[in-house]
């Protein structure tokens, strides 16, 4: 229960903080479903909160939006998580959380200054010539300030912000526990997933924390371009870099966003949208990690029309498996195979109660729509969106490392567009898909194919025995149980035990009050005020059972 939140002192602070702003952007009524309103609403009156915002001129997405940014760093962090999961929210919803932006106001150098001679190991002056004081750019997780070393190189810190850590852990105590009631107050909701976006939520952020992990993902992709010399990944400077700072190359560039310099740079946007398209292609079809976030402000273009990425705190992983199945997907669309798209969609969402029928039948209508039109013609944003609404619309969940594929790929599509606005994403992966479904039926590819299978059906076929006698000893010390779970009965087993409950106190309230008249009629014994004790004890006791019984029922039917 919520009560127990309110209980933890560590804790009540911030409770009462993500209550009230819940309640300032019109979510008074959730608060309440918590089963916290009445005691948060008048701690409100005695702190006084703010006062309710009129939203009455804003949509709920986005009073979402601002209760997001109302609650601080760790829930900005989870809208942009949330931005991810096109397959769960329609395109009103992916707009506003895309627009929380990361920024929060700088900590002055000077506190920062312990922390990081603490984590280089010696004086901030025997290290750097030069480090600015004003940071280039401030987000909820870290700064970036510009710093010379003393052989001259220019680098970029990146330090974390202190005390951050204790910070997030508590906002994730709150999140789960809230999770935990609002699966069970709200059932609808639980096809959302709300727990498994919560776990990835957690993963990406304590990823993040880490600012060693994002130097270690920067390298492993330089390491997989190392062949194409038009792109360029900064360099790690380890011997500096630790959980709460890096050092890393300095790029001197023109901002992915700025247009008119890239023009007066003379640079060709043609060019440039095909190689970054190229790399992070290879990344995708390839290599199985990618930069989850290719968007223009993680991108510098240089001289000779050669593009940096930066900033790998959000990367994505495709084993070869999945990069397979992807790919089928693909060329299913666009060489019209519905059966197979659909099948490929079913393994991938874990919803047993699927209508594949019905699915099938949209899916083949969706791909007609599609394989109709040329690949000029066609526009990877739109058809992606319009799979992610028949996806919700079926209420099909994607894997989490899907939902950053097919994020990659719309930003991928979007920076393409802004940079030349003749590009198509499709058209330039066409090539790519067609080379991996050659590669994949060449002899020796299914020759290795059909030797992995082999080899898995002769080792299944060798455990078999002792599989089957781990079952029949577990049978025979009845360690095996069935678990049968009926949808939504948890709610109907709560009405019927407290229609129970009610009947058991009224049965005793009738008892008592038939008990304590027939002792009141028997003279002698023990009195109180006059009457026999136990009869005027009894009917204390029906009384105060009758005025609970009364009190529960009107509880019941307000709540209603």
């Amino acid at each position: 229960m919520l009560w127990e939140m309110l209980n933890a002192a560590r804790d009540l602070g911030r409770v009462q903080d993500i209550a009230a702003v819940m309640i300032r952007y019109g979510f008074g009524g959730f608060v309440r479903k918590l089963g916290v309103g009445s005691a948060l609403e008048r701690t409100g009156r005695i702190l006084h909160w703010k006062q309710v915002e009129d939203f009455t001129a804003l949509d709920t997405p986005q009073r979402i939006r601002r209760a997001l940014e109302d609650l601080g760093p760790t829930f900005i962090k989870l809208g942009q998580i949330l931005a991810t999961r096109v397959d769960l929210f329609t395109p009103p919803y992916i707009a506003e959380f895309e627009k929380l932006q990361d920024q929060a106001p700088p900590v002055p150098f000077e506190e920062l200054l312990p922390q990081i001679e603490e984590d280089i190991g010696g004086s901030i002056d025997e290290i750097f010539s030069q480090v600015d004081r004003q940071p280039l750019a401030a987000a909820s997780i870290a700064q970036v300030h510009k710093a010379v070393l003393t052989d001259g190189t220019q680098v970029i810190l990146k330090i974390r912000r202190p005390g951050l850590r204790k910070i997030i852990e508590a906002d994730l105590r709150l999140l789960y526990r809230i999770v935990d009631i609002v699966e069970s107050e709200f059932p609808d909701i639980r096809r959302f997933h709300p727990r498994e976006v919560l776990r990835q939520f957690n993963q990406s952020l304590r990823r993040e924390l880490d600012l060693a992990g994002e130097c270690r993902n920067a390298e492993r992709v330089a390491a997989n371009l190392a062949d194409d010399p038009n792109i360029a990944i900064p360099k790690v400077y380890w011997q500096w870099t630790g959980e709460r700072i890096n050092v890393q190359e300095y790029i001197q560039g023109i901002q992915g966003r700025d247009l008119k310099a890239i023009e007066k740079s003379g640079l060709d946007r043609k060019l440039l949208a095909d190689r970054g398209s190229k790399a992070i292609m290879k990344m995708i079809m390839e290599d199985g990690f990618f930069h989850a976030d290719p968007h223009p402000g993680n991108i510098f273009y240089l001289p000779d029309n050669r593009l940096a990425f930066i900033d790998f705190g959000m990367v994505g992983r495709l084993t070869e498996e999945r990069r397979e199945q992807v790919v089928s997907l693909l060329y299913g669309m666009i060489n019209h195979a519905p059966t197979k798209v659909a099948e490929i969609l079913e393994d991938w969402s874990d919803n047993i109660y699927t209508d594949e029928d019905a699915l099938t039948v949209d899916i083949e209508a969706f791909v007609d729509q599609y394989s109709s039109l040329s690949l000029k013609d066609l526009s990877l944003t739109a058809l992606l969106s319009d799979l992610m609404a028949l996806l919700r619309d079926h209420k099909l969940i994607l894997p989490p490392d899907l939902v950053l594929l097919i994020k990659a790929y719309i930003t991928l599509d979007g920076l393409g567009r802004f940079l030349y606005p003749d590009f198509n994403t499709l058209v330039f992966a066409s090539p790519y898909i067609q080379e991996i479904m050659m590669e994949r039926y060449r002899p020796e590819a299914i020759a290795k194919r059909g030797w992995h299978n082999l080899l898995s059906v002769a080792d299944l076929l060798s455990s078999l025995p002792k599989d089957m006698r781990k079952l029949i000893r577990a049978s025979r010390k009845g360690a095996i149980q069935v678990d049968v779970t009926v949808r939504h009965l948890d709610r109907y087993v709560s009405t019927m035990d407290i229609a129970i409950s009610r009947l058991t106190m009224g049965m005793v309230t009738a008892a008592l009050i038939i008990g304590s008249s027939i002792i009141m009629t028997i003279k002698g014994g023990p009195e109180l005020f006059g009457l026999p004790a136990f009869g005027f004890l009894g009917y204390t006791f029906a009384t105060v059972g009758g005025v609970w019984l009364l009190f529960s029922i009107w509880k019941s039917g307000s709540g209603r």
